[in-house]
């Protein structure tokens, strides 16, 4: 399924898009970033989804091609996700909390809060990978995938705010910052 496909399925199905927002923080209806942006290159990238923090995913590139996944947060702060919408929400399904996962947080401690505080999320996960035919990634795995995106964040995909000279930072990952 391409990703236009993929992100009408999830608006149109109410318990997959709840399932999304609660275990990856990934609200499909929610397009309305912060700011607007622009990447180094001149292009804006499109939003795709929310976080509940005020943050927004986005695809960058022209529609038809293999677009990474941008994730621009309401602090400032901006990282690579995946290197497309099937992998960004294939590891946004897996890390119990993507953000503190990049940061290098200890995944069991996280996986141990956020079942503590989710107490259906296997079955929200199944559902997810279920429906968008996913893969069933490991914490470690996702963490992986997501220090291997934040690494190709600088300097190609560092925004801007549109009409402002100042860039958003990247957002550290495994306890040190990108450059």
């Amino acid at each position: 399924m391409d990703e236009e496909g993929v992100l009408e399925r999830i608006r149109n199905d109410g318990a997959l898009r709840s399932a999304l927002d609660l275990v990856g923080d990934f609200d499909a209806n929610r397009l309305d970033p912060v700011e607007e942006l622009e990447l180094p290159d001149g292009s804006r990238p499109t939003p795709v989804a929310g976080c509940a923090a005020g943050g927004t995913y986005f695809l960058c590139g022209p529609p038809g091609t293999r677009r990474p996944v941008l994730y621009a947060g309401s602090e400032g702060q901006a990282t690579l996700v995946a290197a497309d919408l099937a992998e960004a929400l294939a590891v946004v399904t897996a890390s119990a909390s993507w953000q503190d996962a990049l940061g290098g947080h200890p995944l069991d401690e996280l996986e141990e809060e956020f079942r503590a505080d989710h107490p259906g999320l296997d079955e929200a996960r199944e559902r997810i990978r279920a429906a968008l035919d996913l893969p069933a990634l490991s914490p470690e795995e996702a963490r992986e995938r997501l220090f291997a995106a934040a690494r190709r964040t600088v300097p190609g995909f560092l925004p801007a705010p549109v009409g402002h000279d100042g860039r958003y930072e990247p957002m550290p990952f495994g306890g040190r910052t990108p450059r």
